[in-house]
């Protein structure tokens, strides 16, 4: 059984430590711990990942945050994932840090990359990971937020809850959507 975890965010060492991208770093996180390594791929960077007899493409679009759809479209299709079986994480400004919610379906709540992926599968009915990012900022100043790097704080945090983000997304592969937010969401 295969399953498709995108990890959003916006390819370039500027954007590496951002908040906006907590998509690909929970995928890094998760890669490095399973000893799989992505590679260039269409639209992509790519791992697979195996798991209790579950194979697991992992996928960084490659097209930035505001074109994310185009590469769910194409490896759900590529791939022959229905879209029960994938899982988008996101960053979320309505959470506070490192607040982890699993959702079956939801608005794109103004993310671009939700956006992308709502216009392009025609549908919002589809689970996602959201990880609180927090919304510290003043107003007009969500952009610098949200492309700005985690405080020092924060950044002490990250790897206990990227950490919890992979228990999620391996749970996520192996048990029912509401089982697993019965487990997780609120921990």
């Amino acid at each position: 059984m295969k399953y498709l975890i995108v990890g959003l965010g916006n390819i370039g060492a500027e954007y590496e430590n951002t908040r906006h991208n907590i998509g690909f770093k929970t995928l890094d996180a998760l890669a490095e711990a399973s000893g799989v390594f992505f590679a260039p791929n269409r639209l992509a960077d790519t791992a697979t990942l195996k798991f209790k007899g579950r194979t697991l493409i992992l996928a960084k679009p490659t097209t930035y945050m505001n074109l994310s759809g185009k590469t769910v479209a194409y490896w759900m299709q590529a791939e022959k994932i229905p879209l029960e079986r994938v899982l988008i994480i996101t960053d979320d400004l309505a959470l506070p840090f490192g607040a982890l919610r699993l959702k079956g379906k939801g608005s794109d709540g103004g993310h671009n990359g939700l956006k992308s992926i709502n216009a392009l599968l025609g549908t919002q009915n589809y689970p996602r990971l959201r990880f609180g990012v927090g919304n510290e900022f003043a107003k007009g100043k969500q952009v610098d937020y949200v492309l700005g790097e985690w405080d020092e704080e924060e950044a002490e945090k990250l790897p206990e809850r990227l950490e919890q983000c992979q228990k999620i997304i391996k749970a996520f592969c192996t048990n029912t959507l509401q089982r697993v937010m019965s487990d997780f969401n609120g921990k």
